[in-house]
């Protein structure tokens, strides 16, 4: 006899005009596990449903709110489910939403249905292999509903593409094991120079990803023929590329030390980097050692460059986060009391065109956090703010971040800001521009578009003129703003390697 797990979202029919002028309906859904996934259930972990109106993406892909093509997102955790016996939930208000209706209360219309099943705890995201979804449905809401749904498809592992020229790092990092009391490893992905000679000494990138990206985003180079053909010529730079694992426990782990994540940073320059480079590179010399990234690789590339002056010869950093926290994205973290409303009562925006139109409010981003955390917070989403917490942030309750703000109200925690100081970019420079200025000359290039659809350039402004400000030594750093360009608009692999390739000629000549 097969045995299946049903899960039968139980809801009661409702029928209102309430949501925007729209009537709405009743949705359930009866959910089976089927036999060929039923080995790797586990019977704790969070449930997910999404409810999508994009068609042209698995509604589980979609944790991002975008204004364009919306995803509603329900979430609860389950724990000691019983695959041999029908479970039965209602709609008893323990479902956290993005949306703000329930699933009483459905607003008509197209819907593309997924749901996840998130029983991994090593990772911090619900991509993570080994848990369970289903596939995607598509349906319409016209009157109450419901349909069925096989939980019969599990993430796989994570694997690189096998070229002569890629490689796969998989370090225990002793540092941080120490730390946190168990085995833990540091990833990374290797992409060897065109007529790579093991007896040759390699000038190297450390390549940060934008938020979350992983070692594997190494197959998209591997894959793009255009890229490819040209690193295998002649006119490509003979450059080691590191691609570092955006992975940490509570979302990115930003590469940095943290009161919560562990010793990221230290792990990083003593342990890893030193491994790579035993195996791959020929040397160890800081004097053709580099790093770059965009967005949470511009943040962090330009981080280590601060923090590590000695480690790296050179930061190319694109749109940054916010470097400065006067102006993390609009709020200041310093003088303003809550995050989700400005001085003047206005919902504070954190995504715009590059028209400047807003598109996206900070508190309905957070709301999508709150709904990925097991906490029912932002704290442990795996998200952007979730792993800016873990790094600016004491340690709270319950093994948790201290929250800058409020997840729900939004209200500011000024003790939490002052704590946030020690990261803040343009205060950490200034306090030790004795010692960090001679260090970085000739080292820094920042790039920002004007019209950062996040809000970025006002803080990279204001690092830019604290730099232009410094004596003793004058900053010769390169910060280049770009009218009416977005966010990452102009980076690109390729130019980050013949920038590197031109800071090497330069240190040559000398």
């Amino acid at each position: 006899m097969k045995y299946k797990l049903i899960l039968t979202i139980v809801l009661f029919l409702s029928l209102t005009n309430s949501y925007s002028q729209k009537q709405t309906f009743s949705f359930a859904a009866t959910v089976e596990i089927s036999e060929d996934v039923k080995e790797l259930f586990k019977n704790t972990g969070r449930f997910y449903l999404f409810l999508s109106k994009n068609p042209y993406a698995e509604p589980r892909t979609q944790t991002w709110p975008s204004p364009f093509n919306k995803t509603f997102v329900f979430a609860k955790n389950c724990s000691g489910l019983n695959f041999n016996a029908p479970i039965k939930i209602g709609d008893d208000g323990d479902w956290i939403t993005t949306a703000d209706w329930s699933l009483n209360n459905v607003p008509e219309g197209e819907y593309y249905v997924q749901v996840l099943w998130d029983q991994d705890f090593k990772e911090s995201r619900i991509d993570a292999p080994g848990n369970l979804y289903s596939e995607t449905k598509k349906i319409v809401i016209n009157q109450p509903t419901e349909i069925k749904l096989l939980l019969n498809r599990s993430i796989e592992a994570r694997t690189i593409k096998t070229h002569t020229l890629s490689k796969e790092v998989n370090f225990k990092s002793e540092v941080l094991s120490a730390w946190w009391e168990k085995p833990m490893y540091l990833k990374a992905s290797v992409l060897l120079p065109h007529n790579y000679d093991t007896k040759k000494a390699y000038p190297i990138r450390y390549n940060v990803a934008g938020y979350g990206g992983r070692y594997t985003r190494i197959n998209n180079l591997l894959n793009n023929e255009d890229f490819m053909k040209w690193w295998e010529s002649d006119e490509a730079p003979q450059i080691i590329t590191v691609f570092l694992d955006g992975e940490g426990p509570f979302g990115d782990s930003y590469q940095m030390d943290s009161e919560n994540s562990g010793p990221y940073g230290k792990a990083l320059t003593t342990e890893l980097i030193l491994h790579i480079e035993s195996k791959f590179r020929g040397t160890n010399s800081s004097t053709t050692r580099f790093v770059d990234g965009c967005s949470t690789g511009g943040w962090v590339s330009l981080g280590l460059q601060l923090y590590y002056p000695d480690v790296f010869n050179g930061v190319f950093s694109y749109s940054p986060d916010a470097v400065e926290f006067e102006n993390y994205q609009l709020i200041n973290i310093y003088e303003d009391n809550n995050a989700f409303v400005n001085e003047f009562g206005y919902v504070r925006p954190v995504m715009r065109s590059t028209s400047g139109e807003p598109i996206l409010s900070l508190k309905e981003f957070i709301q999508y956090e709150n709904v990925l955390g097991y906490s029912n917070s932002y704290l442990n989403s795996g998200g952007q703010f979730s792993a800016h917490t873990a790094l600016y942030s004491p340690k709270g309750k319950n093994g948790l971040p201290q929250p800058l703000f409020d997840p729900v109200t939004g209200e500011i925690d000024s003790k939490v800001a002052d704590h946030w100081k020690k990261y803040d970019f343009k205060i950490h420079t200034k306090e030790n521009w004795e010692v960090l200025g001679p260090k970085l000359q000739g080292k820094i290039f920042i790039w920002m578009g004007d019209m950062d659809n996040f809000y970025l350039n006002p803080a990279t402004r204001m690092f830019a003129d604290f730099l232009s400000s410094t004596t003793n030594p004058k900053s010769d750093a390169e910060v280049v703003f770009s009218p009416m360009e977005g966010h990452c608009s102009q980076y690109s692999h390729k130019e980050v390697l013949l920038k590197i390739q031109e800071r090497i000629n330069s240190i040559n000549k000398k």
